[in-house]
């Protein structure tokens, strides 16, 4: 079989692979309720209706970028407006606008990176507000009892940077086999 013969079957089968790493994602990463938020996300965005692998893999790294600049703005009112905040709440609320700031960053740096098949450097961004997130999230539960109001958020953010990462891996996998092939 020639290369480009191998290539063009690679390119019918991303949809399959996608579904398959979503649904790896289902079963080691999370629940299945749990992606329902993600994967509706991904289709309300006109974009994604039509859009090749390319295109979704843009489309989702976007949706994450929009989901850390509203959770952003969402600490921000939060710290603002919530006067009978405990000062752990309030000094969880802080970090989490400083973490939540940095994963803007990483997110922009990797739009760059993708936009630029740089598949390698966008799975480290991603992964960054993924840890971001993370971070967020387990600064509330340092205290005991400890509730975070943030949880739905962080989730959301942890769901979609997920998705995103998933298509990032399938396109670095792709861009090192065809970088195998033509060698």
């Amino acid at each position: 079989m020639g290369k480009n013969k191998f290539l063009g079957s690679c390119q019918k089968h991303e949809a399959f692979f996608l579904f398959l790493s979503l649904f790896n994602l289902t079963f080691y990463g999370s629940t299945a309720q749990n992606l329902i938020q993600p994967t509706s996300s991904l289709q309300a965005a006109p974009a994604s209706q039509r859009a090749t692998l390319p295109g979704i893999g843009m489309t989702s790294i976007r949706l994450v970028q929009y989901n850390v600049s509203d959770t952003m703005s969402h600490v921000k009112m939060l710290l603002l407006k919530d006067k009978q905040l405990d000062s752990h709440n309030t000094s969880c609320l802080k970090a989490c606008l400083e973490v939540y700031s940095n994963a803007i960053a990483s997110i922009k740096h990797a739009t760059k990176s993708y936009n630029t098949k740089q598949y390698y450097d966008a799975n480290i961004q991603i992964s960054a507000v993924i840890a971001d997130a993370t971070t967020c999230e387990d600064g509330f539960m340092e205290k005991q009892g400890g509730v975070s109001p943030l949880t739905k958020r962080n989730d959301n953010t942890i769901q979609l940077s997920s998705v995103a990462l998933s298509v990032v891996n399938f396109m670095f996998y792709n861009r090192s086999m065809e970088f195998k092939l033509t060698r």
